[in-house]
């Protein structure tokens, strides 16, 4: 999660609410491409969860972060929780167990995200080596309890900790235990924003199988191939799913709106505090009727914080936000931009990708999202199988990006970060059925070997 907004403006209608969602509009030529990505720490000499405290903890790894980076300290109530780079570059922050994520810089290609990853992850080992802290690619974290995994000292992580186990079984899970990767890209208008969104949440299930990568949990394999893909269909689904209402006339902005008003709120921030507002609407907030805040209406910050706190498989803000893939080693990560990227920003590829989804109806992509943590590539899609409509899709991923003729100093198109996702569909299992195979096989039924051949 990035930075909390920090946006004091008062807002007096609706209207502003989708205006600050349309501000997102940007020309062609603007486009950019944002990646995030969460990674687990873990103590390099056993294998365990990495505390906050002391003098190898998160705290010591931020603050040798940020001299290294020069990055400015994200501080709460005297802890540092988080860091960012004042010309744009970036952020990193904290999950609630202590997974780090780079929120990246908007970039022009593919070419730079990869860069910046590469960066960020040689800063992180200069840093972290030292400390005994080596950091795990995967999509949840394969040998700890969550009873084991320690908290982050964020208070809206506290909110949200007492929260989760009323509105769902998993949600707990999700916050201490799971990693992802995001892309994020850009829309030119409310029309292109809505093709777009349509296609990403149709498409997400086969997002979902290419990057399926948490099949252990505790130990044992959990009978999942993504887990943490499983663990979102019982989060809290009053703010998570294949938003079904996105794909009926109308669907623009204002949609949008009214859909996040009345999603339940989790905190509103004052200072450095979180006021626990948990279960109220933003609707009720912004016709004055919080109890916690009467005849007070809310900033734009307070909406901005707000958007980031609803979990849709892709989410709108001032960008799209691709949020369906398991975290991934570092070879990987840039092959989700850039399938993102091949399919929606090319209008050949994102017309032939509208094709290839428009007949499925509501029932068909719920039973997709469903089916695919379990079955993978294995799940049905009508007659055939996603394993078909991801080889299909990444053939026009390969077309799209080679149109962009965004070119590296080689000479080389962005297309060539989709070859990790050529070898998975040519040898036809996802990461995880290969890392269940070595755990069946050459590391004896034990996730330890994990802790190297997964690590950063």
């Amino acid at each position: 999660m990035a930075r909390d907004q920090i946006d004091m403006t008062p807002l007096d209608s609706r209207d502003a609410l989708v205006g600050w969602l349309e501000a997102g509009c940007k020309p062609k030529s603007e486009f950019k491409i944002g990646t995030e990505h969460e990674k687990t720490p873990f103590t390099l000499n056993e294998h365990r969860p990495v505390p906050y405290e002391g003098t190898r903890g998160i705290n010591a790894l931020l603050e040798g972060m940020r001299l290294l980076l020069g990055w400015e300290p994200i501080n709460e109530h005297g802890n540092i929780i988080g860091l960012y780079d004042v010309t744009g570059g970036g952020a990193i922050s904290l999950e609630p167990g202590g997974q780090f994520e780079l929120s990246g810089a908007p970039l022009d290609n593919v070419h730079h995200t990869a860069v910046e990853l590469a960066a960020h992850l040689a800063q992180v080992r200069e840093v972290a080596g030292p400390l005994g802290i080596g950091f795990l690619g995967l999509g949840m974290t394969p040998s700890w309890s969550r009873e084991e995994i320690p908290a982050m000292p964020k208070g809206r992580y506290g909110i949200m900790t007492r929260y989760m186990p009323k509105v769902g079984r998993y949600g707990l899970d999700m916050m201490y235990r799971t990693c992802t990767v995001q892309a994020n890209l850009d829309f030119c208008s409310e029309a292109d924003m809505v093709k777009k969104l349509r296609v990403a949440v149709a498409l997400q299930p086969v997002a979902t199988a290419l990057f399926a990568n948490s099949p252990f949990t505790e130990g044992k394999p959990n009978g999942f191939l993504s887990f943490r893909s499983e663990i979102w269909r019982d989060t809290d689904n009053a703010r998570a799913g294949m938003i079904p209402w996105a794909f009926e006339d109308g669907m623009g902005f204002e949609r949008w709106v009214d859909y996040a008003l009345d999603v339940p709120m989790y905190f509103v921030k004052r200072g450095d505090d979180y006021i626990d507002v948990s279960g109220s609407s933003f609707r009720d907030f912004f016709e004055g009727r919080n109890e916690k805040f009467p005849g007070e209406k809310p900033t734009l910050s307070d909406w901005a914080n707000h958007l980031s706190t609803i979990f849709p498989e892709v989410r709108l803000k001032r960008y799209l936000e691709m949020r369906g893939s398991d975290g991934v080693p570092l070879q990987q990560l840039p092959a989700l931009p850039a399938f993102w990227a091949g399919l929606l920003y090319d209008d050949a590829s994102l017309d032939a990708a509208w094709d290839l989804v428009r007949e499925w109806d509501t029932a068909a992509r719920q039973a997709m999202r469903d089916a695919v943590p379990r079955l993978g590539f294995k799940t049905p899609v009508g007659k055939r199988y996603i394993f078909e409509i991801a080889r299909e899709c990444l053939v026009l991923a390969h077309a799209g990006l080679r149109r962009r003729g965004c070119v590296d100093h080689l000479g080389r198109d962005e297309s060539r970060f989709l070859e990790p996702l050529d070898r998975i569909i040519d040898a036809g299992r996802t990461p995880a059925e290969e890392m269940l195979t070595k755990f069946n096989g050459v590391w004896s039924g034990s996730v330890d070997p994990v802790y190297d051949a997964y690590a950063f």
